[in-house]
């Protein structure tokens, strides 16, 4: 929610909105947005979530490393610590990461037996790639780098966007 309230506060109020404890009108304006946009979703694809779910979490977290890797850390202090201090580059950070969708990947070739799901399910795939690296450019453009609370909302924004796109595939 803050997020939202600091990109629609203006350039030049942006960090001190995201910062103030209250929640303007822009964030409770995204969390009821976002919210019915999610319980719409899940209840148009109903039975078939245990498959795509876990791909919707999957992107919406791994979009933090590309969020990390590209913009540098802003922060509503002078002097903070920096996030990058502990960064060990894209490549070690995300090898894990890659690997268990490369695992989850096989598994669900190996589960899926009607075609058509299957072609759903890669083609979430490539959104995913998409939008994990899209939404985060996006916001770290929009407010000049990342912060925790930017990282969270590309989370959600990613999750939202691609149970969206899966209902809509359905």
């Amino acid at each position: 929610m803050d997020t939202f309230d600091g990109i629609f506060a203006g350039k030049k109020k942006r960090l001190k909105a995201m910062k103030d404890s209250k929640v303007g009108s822009f964030g409770v304006q995204s969390l009821v947005f976002i919210t019915l946009i999610q319980i719409a979703c899940i209840i148009k694809i109903q039975n078939q979530i245990i498959h795509f779910l876990p791909i919707c979490l999957f992107w919406g977290r791994f979009s933090n490393l590309f969020f990390i890797e590209k913009f540098k850390y802003v922060s509503y202090k002078k002097k903070s610590i920096s996030h990058k201090k502990y960064w060990n580059g894209f490549k070690k950070e995300s090898f894990i990461s890659i690997v268990f969708i490369i695992i989850f990947i096989a598994y669900q070739l190996f589960l899926f037996t009607s075609q058509e799901i299957l072609i759903k399910f890669l083609f979430l795939i490539l959104i995913g790639i998409f939008l994990s690296y899209s939404i985060p450019n996006m916001l770290g453009n929009k407010i000049g780098g990342f912060n925790g609370d930017a990282c969270g909302a590309s989370v959600v924004l990613v999750e939202t966007m691609m149970l969206f796109m899966y209902a809509i595939l359905l």
